[in-house]
């Protein structure tokens, strides 16, 4: 099955060692379907599934597995994704880290004129 939306959250990397002894890792995406009056999903993604190159915002297409298993008379249920490829990156991403490189263009562009020695007796400083 494929699922296709936005990521709207990433959580942190979870890892641990399983019952036989080995590693594994895991992290959870948040992501927000295309589909009108659709419910945000949380997808898992384990081991060699997991891209450090997902930002929240990206466009995604997910191949997903769906399981349902009982422990103790409750059921449970996962989303896991097996192959992620990024559509689009993140647009607000991009604007965001060039509106930040912006600000601190001009933040330095500011300090940069109160301190500088002028001798002029009209500097702007009080003193």
């Amino acid at each position: 099955m494929e699922l296709t939306g936005k990521i709207t959250n990433i959580l942190p990397v979870q890892t641990g060692i399983g019952r036989s002894g080995s590693e594994w890792k895991k992290q959870e995406i948040i992501i927000q379907p295309e589909a009108a009056f659709s419910k945000v999903i949380c997808i898992t993604l384990w081991g060699e599934t997991i891209d450090e190159n997902i930002k929240r915002g990206d466009k995604i297409s997910a191949v997903i597995d769906i399981t349902s298993r009982e422990y103790q008379g409750k059921w449970y249920t996962t989303v896991k994704a097996w192959k992620i490829n990024i559509l689009s990156a993140s647009i607000e991403n991009e604007v965001e880290s060039s509106s930040v490189k912006e600000s601190n263009d001009n933040e330095d562009k500011e300090v940069e004129e109160l301190f500088r020695n002028d001798d002029d007796e009209d500097s702007g400083l009080p003193f």
